[in-house]
């Protein structure tokens, strides 16, 4: 594929923003809230709006019940549950709550995997990292969410802004994102759980408001031209050093690397240090960048930080379909699922 190259897409008509996924991330909390509050508030120049650039935007309260007590979750993390497997499989009279509640959202958002499944999904984060914005989806060749990652590079310039690749197939993919055509979630920090800081909602605020002017654009037929983005690839992930009998965490992040999330870390540099002091090093064959460097929500999970490599990703230039490029590709689709 060249970069030159021009790849026409489906229109997006139907665009989710979930909020609250995590009861205790506030900034998605907030913001959902404010654009339901929004919402019924339609202008008239809104009314007047071209068909062609109108966009359906379907504003979600994730996890009501972990929101209601500032809780990540109730019975379950709600962000595992949408695996083929968990959509797809008994559920009994017990189930944990975020089981249930992950089957109501791929009704409402889904049928995952399904051509009714919304266009796109943006599933709002906070995290505890010193990330700054980053886009998480497990395609790095989703051309929609690539140019919108370079879209809001471009229009916010004062905020770093990364993409971050899962290689997670469709099958296994976990999260509420992976139940649109397209996703991703949209991570902001730091900002510590059961807080707000202004600071992370406005870039959260303005991310989202680019990405939902993009994809106006792109629906009126607007061209976005290809080019080069960089991704950084998840490796993999760093327990840190445990008790070997009572498995409780016997160091902390080292000074050093705390905060330095996306810093290249070269093995021999400080990894850990220890309750006593003691400093422990990065044993890696190559260097790699870190990321989610001490998440707080990550504690139970086994994960002090995460690992990628950065790779330059070439995007192909891209455009709306005409209505007579839909139709063929509807019967395309039609025709593979009918074989």
């Amino acid at each position: 594929m060249e970069v030159d190259e021009l790849v026409c897409l489906p229109r997006l008509p139907r665009v989710a923003v979930c909020g609250g996924t995590h009861g205790n991330e506030l900034s998605g909390v907030y913001l959902v809230r404010e654009l339901l509050k929004m919402e019924k508030k339609v202008t008239k120049e809104e009314e007047k709006e071209d068909e062609d650039e109108r966009v359906s935007v379907l504003m979600v309260l994730s996890n009501p019940r972990a929101m209601l007590q500032c809780r990540r979750y109730v019975d379950t993390d709600l962000n595992r549950c949408f695996t083929r497997a968990t959509l797809n499989g008994p559920v009994s009279d017990v189930a944990p709550y975020e089981i249930t509640r992950a089957l109501e959202l791929n009704r409402m958002l889904g049928p995952k995997g399904s051509p009714a499944a919304v266009d796109l999904v943006c599933d709002l984060h906070n995290t505890t990292a010193n990330m700054g914005l980053c886009l998480i989806a497990y395609s790095d060749c989703d051309w929609i969410c690539l140019h919108i990652f370079k879209h809001l590079q471009r229009e916010m310039p004062d905020v770093p802004i990364r993409f971050i690749h899962f290689d997670v197939s469709s099958k296994e993919s976990y999260s509420l994102d992976s139940v649109g055509k397209h996703g991703f979630a949209m991570e902001i920090g730091p900002q510590p759980h059961g807080v707000v800081r202004s600071n992370v909602y406005t870039a959260m605020r303005v991310g989202v408001q680019n990405m939902l002017d993009w994809v106006r654009f792109f629906n009126s037929g607007t061209i976005f031209e290809g080019g080069f983005v960089e991704v950084f690839s998840m490796v993999k992930h760093i327990d840190y050093p445990r008790d070997r009998e009572t498995r409780t965490i016997t160091a902390a992040i080292h000074p050093q690397l705390q905060d330095r999330d996306f810093c290249l870390l070269h093995p021999g540099d400080p990894l850990f240090q220890t309750f006593s002091g003691e400093t422990l090093p990065y044993k890696g064959k190559e260097p790699l960048y870190p990321f989610f460097i001490n998440e707080c929500a990550y504690y139970e999970k086994g994960i002090a930080l995460s690992l990628a490599r950065k790779r330059r990703v070439m995007i192909p230039s891209i455009r709306v379909q005409t209505e007579q490029e839909q139709e063929s590709y509807v019967q395309e689709i039609t025709s593979e699922e009918e074989e």
